[in-house]
């Protein structure tokens, strides 16, 4: 990856990332250092470092293939590392170099699995139970019982599996991953099985959950919509490496790369040429102070900024006013995207209102329309074309 490509990836300090949450300690519960896994002749995960702390959710996300669910599986214990150390809490659980493992049901870790993996044979509340039946009784029946009810299946406890909904077999999951009191809760793609209506009212209730609990939890995933919307920091990962670890808000708008860029939603790439305080680019002259961590090295150069579909503003006009043309519509409801080819080639796209129509084909006036600090990268030859 050379500096024309992408600019270098740094994670910020602990005590330099704002949380919303004030619930997340600064403490790292979970760390990660150098770890990778080596599947005979391929790497699945290639020296990854990441903290997680106490009270956090954060989600790893990425295509196919990335890496993140075996990531996963080394945080859980259900494989070793080829190199590197995992600590909870401060305490090795794998460690390479010396040969330090802990197995999976020593690991004070819960997991959630894509099928929910009930026992069929077991009731809700049986299968609550499953991992604290060596409590007192007494205290068993009330952690299931104020687990049933956190869970909002209070009066499902005698319910088989069978006869529970996609949704209520996730929060006995939950529940069950939740009863011997993890220090650390896993969810390997916890949604993937749901409707798309329900996905979304569990994923809000998931979190509502967590935070009641106080949990740390790593989640996987490779909706994105799902990473940016429940968790307290995204970690976007490809080919096995870490790429960014941030905000949802600061991935989404200021990401490290232009992988990261495309990957969590619709990006656009427009020229500009940076001269003294402003960047004269295709749809009009920008202020350096409206492009983010533009330094003054910059001066005299080429870049590339990233525009999102919401950032741009298309209005059919007549031929000899146009500076593109509509290329490409697609109809998504309450909003059409629009992909607009300017004068020069590049292309942009632009999310309208479903009432605003514009034609294929139908030339337009392209301007900018976001009123944030927008993102950057080098020019290289391999710039996206749309």
């Amino acid at each position: 990856m050379s500096a024309e490509q992408e600019r270098t990836v740094t994670q910020a300090p602990q005590s330099a990332v704002e949380h919303t949450d004030s619930s997340i300690s600064e403490t790292p519960i979970l760390e990660v250092e150098g770890v990778s896994k080596q599947f005979a002749n391929e790497c699945a995960v290639e020296t990854l470092s990441l903290d997680v702390r106490e009270g956090e959710l954060l989600t790893l996300l990425g295509p196919s293939g990335c890496g993140k669910t075996t990531t996963l599986r080394l945080l859980a214990g259900l494989e070793r590392p080829t190199t590197g150390t995992i600590r909870i809490d401060g305490e090795p659980v794998s460690a390479a170099d010396d040969d330090t493992f802990v197995p999976a049901e020593k690991r004070d870790v819960g997991v959630v699995f894509q099928d929910f993996a009930l026992f069929p044979h077991m009731t809700a509340a049986e299968n609550v139970a499953f991992g604290i039946s060596d409590w007192p009784a007494g205290e068993r029946k009330r952690r299931v019982t104020n687990l049933l009810e956190l869970v909002g299946l209070g009066d499902q406890g005698e319910s088989s599996p069978e006869q529970l909904s996609g949704g209520q077999k996730q929060r006995v999951a939950l529940a069950r991953s939740l009863a011997p009191e993890p220090e650390i809760l896993l969810l390997d793609e916890p949604f993937s099985n749901l409707d798309v209506d329900l996905r979304v009212e569990m994923r809000e209730e998931v979190r509502r959950i967590l935070k009641e609990t106080g949990v740390t939890a790593v989640s996987v995933t490779h909706d994105q919509e799902e990473a940016l919307s429940i968790s307290d920091r995204v970690a976007v990962m490809a080919d096995g490496h870490l790429k960014q670890v941030d905000t949802p808000e600061q991935i989404f708008q200021q990401p490290k790369s232009r992988f990261v860029a495309g990957f969590l939603g619709h990006a656009s790439f427009i020229p500009g040429r940076v001269r003294g305080d402003i960047v004269h680019t295709q749809l009009g002259p920008i202020g350096r102070d409206r492009i983010h961590g533009l330094a003054l090295e910059y001066d005299q150069t080429d870049i590339d900024v990233l525009l999102r579909p919401d950032d741009v503003l298309a209005r059919p006009t007549a031929e000899k006013d146009a500076n593109g043309r509509v290329t490409y519509r697609r109809y998504l409801g309450p909003t059409i995207l629009y992909r607009i080819e300017l004068e020069s080639g590049a292309v942009v796209e632009a999310m309208h209102n479903h009432s605003d129509q514009i034609e294929l084909n139908e030339p337009v006036s392209v301007e900018l329309a976001a009123t944030h600090d927008l993102a950057w990268f080098p020019t290289s030859d391999d710039r996206p074309s749309g």
